[in-house]
C-alpha cells in the first residue's frame, strides 16, 4: 500500500526570525530518490536545502515560492513507491528511442538536468549498457553554449545602441539576509553608544614570520597560513586581559563571558555573514585557518550551518581584503566591541628618528561607551598592536 510521507521544514532555532520558500527543484509528479534535493528555503541568515526522506513521487507542494515557512511546518507530501519498478519504467521510456535498454551514468544525468536536454531525443553510443560522453549530449550542450554566447553578444550590441536618455529602474524586494543585516545595523545604532578609536601596526614581523614558515605549515597541514589566524590569536590574548571587552549588556545587567567565541566577517554574494570560531583560546593556528576556509566555502554556497552563525563574544572584520585603508566598523550587537583590520600598505614611518618604508596597517576598534571607557579601549588596541609587532609575547603571556 502506497503511503504519503510529509516533507518537513527543519527545526529553526529562535535566532532565525523568518524563513521563506526560495525554490522547488522538483515538480508534482516527479520521481525523487531518498536524500535527493527537493527544495530550498531561505532564512535571514542562510539557504537551507530540503532533501527527500524516501524514494517516491512528489504528490503535493503545500508551500509556494515566497511563502513564509515556520519551524517543522509541512512543505509537501511524497508518495512512497517501489524503486525497482520505477527504474524499470525509466528504462522502458528510453527503450522507445534505442534498440536495447541502457541507463545514464550519474554524470550524464547531471548534464542532462543542468542543460535541460529532452531525454527522449537522445541518441548515443552504448558501451556496456551505458551512454558515453562522446555522443549527442555533448553536441547538444556545445550548441546550447554557442547560442548563449551569441545571445550575450546580441544583447551587448542592443545595449550599445540604446539612447543614453532612455533611463529605467528595477524594483525588487530585499532578500531575508539583507533585511536581517539592516535590522541588526539599526539595532546597534539604537542600543549602543558607539565610538571608534584607531591605531596603526607595523606588519613586518608577522609578514616575516609567515614567509618563514608558510611552506612548512602548508606541507604539514595542507592548508595555507593566512593573516587572520594571527589576528584571532592576538585578539584572544587581549580579551583575557580586558574582560569588559569580552562582555555584553543585557538590560541593566553586564554579562561577563568566561569563554572566547569570535565571529569572523565573511562576504558572500548574498551579503555579509559572521560565522563563529568557538573557544578560540583552545584552537591552534591550523584549526583556525581550516575553519575560516570552511566558512568561506559554505558561505558562498549558502550551506553554512545555523549553529555556526550564533552570536559570539567579539567580532573581527577585515575590510583590507577589499582594499579598505580605514573604516569605522559597526558593533555586532549584543557584543560591545568589534575590531577592524585593514589593507597592508607600505608607508614612510619614523623609527628612532629615521624614516623607513614599512608595511603598515590601520587598526580600528569600535566599542560601546556604555560599558567600555576610552582608556580601556585604547589600552586594548595597544595590546593587540604590541602582540602583532612581537608575536612571541603570546608564548610568555605578557
Amino acid at each position: 500500500m502506497k503511503k504519503n510521507i510529509e516533507i518537513l521544514a527543519p527545526d529553526l532555532p529562535e535566532s532565525v526570525n523568518n524563513a521563506v520558500m526560495l525554490k522547488w527543484h522538483k515538480k508534482i509528479g516527479d520521481y525523487i530518490k531518498e536524500d535527493e534535493l527537493i527544495a530550498e528555503i531561505e532564512t535571514d541568515k542562510i539557504i537551507l536545502e530540503i532533501s527527500s526522506p524516501i524514494n517516491g513521487i512528489l504528490k503535493s507542494q503545500m508551500s509556494l515560492v515566497g511563502q513564509i515557512i515556520k519551524s517543522k511546518s509541512i512543505l509537501g507530501y511524497i508518495q512512497s513507491t517501489n524503486l525497482e519498478k520505477n527504474i524499470s519504467n525509466i528504462n522502458n521510456e528510453f527503450k522507445k528511442n534505442n534498440n536495447s535498454q541502457f541507463f545514464f551514468t550519474p554524470t550524464m544525468r547531471r548534464l542532462i538536468s543542468y542543460n535541460e536536454i529532452d531525454k527522449k531525443k537522445i541518441k548515443g553510443i552504448k558501451i556496456n549498457g551505458k551512454i558515453t560522453k562522446k555522443n549527442f549530449i555533448i553536441e547538444k550542450i556545445n550548441k546550447k553554449n554557442k547560442k548563449i554566447s551569441k545571445k550575450k553578444i546580441d544583447q551587448k550590441k542592443l545595449f550599445n545602441k540604446k539612447n543614453v536618455d532612455e533611463r529605467s529602474y528595477t524594483r525588487i524586494s530585499m532578500n531575508p539576509l539583507r533585511k536581517k543585516i539592516s535590522e541588526r545595523l539599526l539595532l546597534t545604532k539604537q542600543k549602543t553608544a558607539m565610538l571608534t578609536t584607531f591605531n596603526e601596526v607595523n606588519m613586518k614581523p608577522i609578514i616575516s614570520l609567515r614567509n618563514k614558515y608558510k611552506d612548512i605549515f602548508e606541507k604539514k597541514y595542507e592548508s595555507k597560513l593566512g593573516y587572520m589566524s594571527f589576528y584571532v590569536k592576538a585578539v584572544t590574548q587581549a580579551l583575557k586581559q580586558f574582560p569588559e571587552i569580552n562582555a555584553s549588556i543585557d538590560g541593566t545587567d553586564i554579562i561577563y563571558h568566561n569563554y572566547y567565541d569570535i565571529n569572523i566577517a565573511v562576504s558572500t554574494s548574498r551579503g555579509l555573514i559572521t560565522p563563529i570560531l568557538k573557544n578560540t583560546n583552545f584552537l591552534s593556528m591550523f584549526e583556525i585557518e581550516k575553519k575560516i576556509k570552511s566558512f568561506s566555502i559554505l558561505g558562498q554556497t549558502g550551506k553554512i550551518k545555523l549553529e555556526d552563525l550564533e552570536s559570539g563574544t567579539f567580532t573581527i572584520t577585515n575590510g583590507g581584503v577589499f582594499g579598505s585603508l580605514m573604516s569605522t566598523p559597526i558593533i555586532n550587537y549584543p557584543q560591545v566591541a568589534i575590531l577592524g583590520m585593514h589593507h597592508i600598505k607600505n608607508r614612510p614611518v619614523v623609527i628612532c628618528n629615521k624614516i623607513k618604508i614599512l608595511p603598515m596597517m590601520y587598526l580600528a576598534l569600535s566599542y560601546d561607551h556604555q560599558l567600555i571607557d576610552g582608556k580601556q579601549a585604547i589600552q586594548f588596541l595597544n595590546y593587540i598592536k604590541d602582540i602583532i609587532e612581537d608575536f612571541s609575547r603570546i608564548i610568555i603571556n605578557i
